[in-house]
């Protein structure tokens, strides 16, 4: 299978790419990144040399290079990861995730349907269906409700994806999982962010008072779902991804000062996020029974597996760190009360 992958130098998508080159050795890879501020090519270092590798660099929302690969390649499946999709940005500036996440799906999903595409994968998240109250979980058929402009712009690209299956019969397949941790995610992050500020001694910043409820997946876990649906899932569906491990971001903050060593007194609250959603909960049983996945990977060992990798990785961590990140993490954590007021002001307009 020849498999065109967008985004794949982030981390889930190289986590993926990866996968496949280890486990579907007659597969080939041609990956689409622009290396935006989270794609990072070392994420891909083990691989790059690889003869059933390719990577190009370019935007996703480049019709014409998107043309050209297709044309160029013909692959049987694309993988879409490419997207704008940390939260906190899209609420300080929501235009680029627009942008990226709605018209860079669109491009792909025409270059799909002329091009006669066997598979199309649109990787999305469960921030879709928003906040759910207690014990309910969300499956396939749950209502869309997103909160922020990150979710509602992936909640309109998969949209289109479901559209250009019915009115074009092109086969998209909707994946929808919980929030992914593990090796190589970028520290905007909670867990990586928490991570690196434990060990460096940093204030760890918790919005509110720490008690929203996210259901946590490792990535690898992640990436085997989606293997599975790219090989064996039904054209028109959606398919939730959960790790079936469900906890408040406090206590994972506190699971991380534990397995560090590092006091509790490290943690510092800071003010809540706008439209901050309080329960993300989401079944899996679809995709369980349809297509024999499930989540190997428990917390503990995932959590462990991650603390060691950023302990091993200083230097790439450093380097990822750059000064646009550091210009963000100012502006998001030690400005936050004056960006949030800017942005109630800008509201109240």
């Amino acid at each position: 299978m020849k498999l065109l992958v967008t985004g794949g130098a982030g981390f889930i998508g190289s986590a993926f790419v990866r996968l496949v080159i280890a486990e579907r050795p007659d597969y080939s890879i041609t990956n689409l990144d622009k290396l935006s501020y989270s794609g990072n090519l070392e994420n891909l270092a083990s691989i790059q040399h690889h003869p059933n590798y390719r990577f190009v660099h370019g935007d996703v929302c480049d019709a014409q290079l998107v043309n050209e690969l297709f044309e160029q390649e013909r692959p049987d499946a694309v993988v879409h990861f490419a997207a704008e999709s940390h939260v906190d940005r899209s609420i300080l500036s929501p235009e680029p995730v627009f942008e990226t996440n709605l018209r860079g799906t669109f491009v792909l999903l025409e270059a799909a349907r002329r091009h006669g595409v066997g598979r199309f994968i649109q990787v999305s998240t469960d921030e879709v269906y928003g906040s759910i109250e207690p014990p309910a979980e969300a499956d396939e058929s749950w209502p869309l409700n997103p909160s922020s402009p990150y979710s509602a712009s992936k909640a309109g690209a998969d949209l289109l994806a479901l559209a250009y299956f019915r009115t074009y019969g092109v086969p998209a397949i909707v994946t929808r999982s919980s929030n992914n941790y593990g090796p190589f995610q970028f520290p905007e992050k909670l867990i990586p962010l928490m991570i690196t500020n434990a060990l460096e001694q940093r204030p760890l910043p918790v919005y509110g008072d720490g008690l929203q409820v996210r259901d946590w997946i490792y990535v690898d876990d992640h990436c085997r779902a989606l293997l599975t649906v790219l090989e064996r899932g039904r054209p028109g569906e959606i398919y939730n991804i959960a790790g079936n491990c469900s906890l408040t971001n406090l206590e994972v903050v506190r699971r991380i000062l534990r397995s560090l060593g590092r006091p509790e007194s490290l943690i510092q609250f800071v003010t809540d996020r706008p439209g901050h959603d309080r329960r993300y909960a989401m079944s899996s049983a679809k995709i369980q029974a349809e297509l024999g996945w499930k989540p190997l990977v428990d917390f503990e060992t995932g959590l462990a597996t991650t603390i060691r990798w950023y302990q091993e990785n200083t230097g790439w961590l450093e380097r990822v760190r750059t000064g646009e990140y550091r210009q963000y993490y100012a502006r998001n954590y030690e400005q936050r009360d004056a960006e949030l007021g800017r942005l109630v002001r800008l509201r109240g307009r």
